[in-house]
This record gives C-alpha cells, sequence and structure tokens, in this order.
C-alpha cells in the first residue's frame, strides 16, 4: 500500500519547459524573468511594486529592514509560526517579542499583541497561519497611532483572500513564501511587496549586496558603455534566479485552479470526517477565505497522545504531521517568553496536519478520514508505535 503523502507540489511539462528555455537563453541568475516574475506578482496582487528573492525568510529580513527596524527595538511575532519568523527579527539585531494566537485561526489579534507593547516595540509581525488570513486592519489599528509598523507575513497565503482583496494586498509590506510547501512554489524563492517606491529600489539594491545598478542594467547597458555600480550601504545576496522565476511565472498562472481545488478537499474532509472532527478543524474567519495551505485538526480531549495518533496514520499509510511549531519551545528562544501562550501551546501540542495537495484522489481522502477515525480510537493505542 503506497504512502499517501501530507503534501506534493503541483508541477508539470509547463514549468519544465520554462525551466528549460531560461537555461537555453543562457541568463539564469535574475534577470529578464525575475523582472517579468515580479510584474505579474504585483499585477495579481494589486499592489505597486514586488521584490523577489531567495525566501520568504530573507523577504521578512529585508522587509525589517525597511521598516527600519534595528538593535535595541522590539518586534512582537506569534511564537506559533515556522522559526523563520522569529529569526528574521534577529538577524536585524532586534528581540522577537512572543504572543499568543486565536485558538480558532492560529493568527495574532489585538489582544493578544496588546499586553506585550512597550515604547521600545518597532514593529509587529503578523502572520497569516496556514494561508487563514491575518485580521491587518484590526491589527494597524492597535499599531498605527503607536507609530509601529506592521509587516504581513503572508508565506503560506498566495490565493488566500482579506476582504474581498488578495491576503497581502493591502500590507505596508509583505513577504512571501515560494517553498515546495506552499501552493504557489519555485522550488525555493520569495517576495516582499509594498506600497512606497522608494522603499521597493532600496529593497532591490539591498538584495544585490547594495549595488547602486543592478547586474541585469549593466549588461543592458546603452550601446555596450560601460554602467558603473557604487555600494552605498551594507547589502545582501538575497536574490531569486531566472531559472526560479520562470517557474513561478508559470505558477502564478495555474494558483486560481490550485486554490479553487484546495477548498474543495477542504470542505470534502469536513464530510468525510463528520460533525464532531469537521469543528475541530481549522476555522475560515468571517473576513476572508484560506488557501488552505494547511489543514489542522485539534485532537479530541479524549484522543490517544499525538505521537500514538500520527504512528497509527503512518501505520495505515497516510503520512500526517504534527501541528505547527511554537518557537519559544525552541533552543534559541526558550526563556523568552513574558507572558503565557496558552492557545500556542494547544495548538502546537494537538493538532495534526492533515495531507491536502492538488492532486489528492477521492479514495485517498478517504483513506486518510478512515485512518484518522481508526487512530483516534482506543484499539489504536495498542498497535501505534509512541514516537515517529
Amino acid at each position: 500500500m503506497s504512502t499517501i503523502p501530507v503534501m506534493i507540489p503541483w508541477l508539470g511539462e509547463e514549468e519544465a519547459e520554462a525551466a528549460a528555455e531560461a537555461v537555453r537563453s543562457g541568463w539564469v541568475a535574475q534577470g529578464p524573468r525575475v523582472a517579468a516574475f515580479e510584474r505579474a506578482f504585483a499585477e495579481h496582487l494589486g499592489v505597486p511594486h514586488a521584490v523577489a528573492v531567495s525566501s520568504c525568510t530573507t523577504a521578512l529580513h529585508l522587509a525589517l529592514l525597511g521598516a527600519g527596524v534595528g538593535p535595541g527595538d522590539e518586534v512582537v511575532v506569534p511564537s506559533l509560526s515556522f522559526i523563520a519568523t522569529a529569526n528574521a527579527v534577529t538577524y536585524v539585531g532586534a528581540t522577537p517579542v512572543f504572543a499568543d494566537v486565536d485558538p480558532a485561526t492560529g493568527n495574532l489579534t489585538p489582544d493578544t499583541i496588546a499586553p506585550l507593547l512597550t515604547d521600545r516595540t518597532r514593529a509587529v509581525i503578523a502572520v497569516d497561519q496556514g494561508g487563514v488570513p491575518v485580521d491587518l486592519d484590526a491589527v494597524r489599528e492597535l499599531a498605527a497611532p503607536r507609530g509601529i509598523a506592521v509587516v504581513e507575513d503572508a508565506a503560506c497565503a498566495a490565493g488566500s483572500a482579506y476582504r474581498g482583496r488578495p491576503a497581502g494586498a493591502g500590507a505596508d509590506i509583505a513577504a512571501f513564501s515560494f517553498h515546495p510547501r506552499k501552493l504557489l512554489t519555485t522550488g525555493e524563492g520569495g517576495m516582499v511587496t509594498c506600497q512606497d517606491g522608494e522603499l521597493a529600489a532600496r529593497l532591490r539594491r539591498l538584495r544585490e549586496h547594495g549595488m547602486s545598478v543592478s547586474a541585469a542594467d549593466r549588461h543592458a547597458g546603452a550601446g555596450g558603455a560601460a554602467v558603473l555600480e557604487t555600494y552605498d550601504e551594507i547589502g545582501f545576496n538575497h536574490r531569486m534566479t531566472d531559472v526560479q522565476a520562470a517557474i513561478g511565472l508559470v505558477q502564478l498562472g495555474k494558483l486560481p485552479a490550485m486554490v479553487a481545488r484546495r477548498r474543495e478537499l477542504a470542505a470534502r474532509y469536513r464530510e468525510l470526517l463528520g460533525e464532531e472532527l469537521a469543528g475541530r478543524l481549522v476555522a475560515e474567519p468571517a473576513y476572508g477565505t484560506s488557501n488552505f495551505q494547511s489543514l489542522w485538526l485539534l485532537l479530541p480531549e479524549d484522543a490517544p497522545e499525538r505521537g500514538e495518533v500520527l504512528g497509527s496514520l503512518a501505520a495505515d499509510g497516510v503520512s500526517a504531521r504534527r501541528g505547527i511549531m511554537a518557537a519559544h519551545l525552541e533552543a534559541p528562544y526558550k526563556g523568552a517568553v513574558r507572558v503565557p501562550l496558552p492557545a500556542t501551546e494547544l495548538i502546537t501540542s494537538r493538532t495534526v496536519i492533515l495531507p491536502l495537495f492538488h492532486s489528492l484522489t477521492e479514495e485517498q481522502q478517504e483513506r486518510v478520514a478512515g485512518a484518522l477515525k481508526s487512530a483516534l480510537t482506543p484499539k489504536a493505542r495498542s498497535r501505534a508505535p509512541h514516537s515517529l
């Protein structure tokens, strides 16, 4: 019996041909395809500027620099997020301050942020967890009067919607991921979007070692005249390649179909699992819709321990995953909490992420639902290993 994976990217011949065409062109580093991907992504989102980078982590790094965050500053972040969210804060010399989340959506709220604000708070990173859009307007309403920047970590949210617009579209600055676990993938890669042209120009310089003139522009110098760059501040190598961007352009065209399929599969899971378990799946907020990049379920109170549940699923050929990590429980950030984080610790310890990908079949989905129900019964305790 084949194992059902938790995720498979939706890639095909179109992406392979686009990548091959980039290779055949002789221009494989950051160049014309990156510029085209930036324009297409900005148009899709409805924002004036998009800057392609090597990952969402580097996107967050540049976003924080663009927001003026630095040593001595504090940045409120959810602990319930991939550790890169907190790490990006440390990269700029600031301190991540961990806030709790709404137990239904896994996202920050003004109520979880407010107790942590101090005169050192320079920014909030609001994550669209698992593709569930954060209530950005509510967070900004709290932050703006205090002069606190809000960076939207939309790593998982390409294709999600917030108040009728694409998630990230209303942010002053937002960061996206194109990792293979995301709907839209370039293998690795990310994007920073923003409203301000001067900021976008600076981010483009910073991603390329601080060069005043990009390598692509130097090579396109009129009449072969030498174009000399200067380096006015310390920058980084955060560039995307044209091979990645070529794949991204194809993927962007497929994004609406990806989202529609994910939403269809999520709705079918709710039917297959029954009312009680369906009510324990991550909730969509009234103000937006999710792309269901991840679909997690909070285990019932009387269920076996999560390790047993995951072991039972694995024995039945289902590759599920633990819930979203909590950064404050990992070695680099242990002891860094200032307030209790009960919702975070519940979600990270008592949820499982179910297989969800474009090519998931009805038969596979039925197998997952059946295996999960079996894993939650007392008989599963005797046959499931205690750890994976």
